[in-house]
């Protein structure tokens, strides 16, 4: 069985609002797919769909070329963390997974190495209902590993994780893929996907906006601009200019230029004379690239916040 999702034309409305209109990707194995896009972009009911536990109008999910509800034992071919606080808070860690494990025809020795993986040894017989969102997120993702499955689908995993424990997430999820594993991961912290993810799926009001590679989006989004810094600032746009390159002040103290490679913008300068402590590719952070991209996507937006005068 191929580890892969596909998703197809997939069409959901819930009475007058139209979750999915046409939502099309494939998960592919071998690397970590980034799941990204604005409240309400539909992300959430795509993977209830995968799932089975909403029903599309048109199209159709496929988890390794089958509907999810007629694989056998499903956990073995796909684990999900949707909800880390769907779980009986009275049930001990350890007992929630074997609950889950004996429902698949797993043994309880599975369920000790998966709580091992997720580093909850301490806390496995602990009652669920008491651990923290990063503790609770831990044993979502045991229990999304408990049949080993070859395609992992994890909503927001980041939440509530300290910082060794996003430590800890990314390479978890790094490690996986690099097993041959189909990675879907859904987030909103994207300077974690930017450091985890290979390729992005970015969608808005029911769509995809772009399926891309994470390094080829960040170079659409830098533009081919080139990052300058020098002290003598005016000398420098003189000389850019007379070549026809844009150039405008960046907010760090540097200037921007559009429309020459750094190979010519260091060649000018030096001609000119004119010194210069750096010049490189412009480089922009995947939160910067995703906010062009979903800009006119954006179902719920905030106004400023207005000015106040002391």
């Amino acid at each position: 069985m191929e580890a892969t999702i596909e998703v197809t034309g997939l069409r959901k409305r819930f009475g007058a609002a139209l979750a999915l209109d046409g939502m099309s990707f494939t998960v592919q194995p071998g690397q970590v797919t980034g799941f990204v896009g604005p409240n309400g972009a539909g992300k959430s009911t795509t993977m209830r769909v995968i799932l089975g536990l909403d029903a599309p109008e048109a199209g159709r999910a496929l988890v390794g070329g089958r509907p999810y509800a007629s694989l056998p034992y499903p956990m073995r071919y796909l684990g999900s963390l949707l909800d880390a606080g769907a779980l009986q808070p009275g049930r001990s860690a350890r007992g929630h997974l074997l609950w889950l494990a004996f429902s698949q025809g797993l043994t309880a020795q599975r369920v000790d190495e998966v709580i091992e993986q997720a580093g909850l040894s301490t806390a496995a017989r602990r009652r669920a209902g008491g651990f923290s969102l990063g503790m609770r997120q831990r044993l979502g993702v045991a229990a999304a590993m408990l049949g080993d499955p070859m395609i992992l689908m994890l909503d927001e995993p980041f939440n509530g994780l300290d910082p060794e424990g996003i430590v800890w997430m990314r390479g978890f999820l790094r490690s996986l893929a690099r097993q041959g594993r189909a990675v879907l991961v859904s987030s909103h912290l994207m300077s974690e996907l930017e450091d985890t993810a290979d390729h992005l799926v970015v969608v808005g009001r029911g769509r995809v906006v772009a399926d891309t590679s994470v390094a080829a989006l960040l170079a659409a989004a830098a533009g081919g601009r080139v990052t300058l810094r020098t002290a003598a600032v005016p000398e420098a746009v003189t000389a850019l200019d007379r070549a026809g390159a844009a150039v405008a002040a960046s907010g760090d103290g540097a200037l921007t230029i559009s429309g020459l490679p750094a190979e010519r913008v260091i060649t000018l300068l030096s001609q000119a004379g004119v010194p210069f402590s750096e010049v490189s590719g412009h480089r922009v952070t995947l939160e910067q690239a995703y906010l062009d991209l979903t800009r006119e996507a954006v179902e719920f937006r905030a106004e400023p916040a207005p000015e106040v005068a002391l």
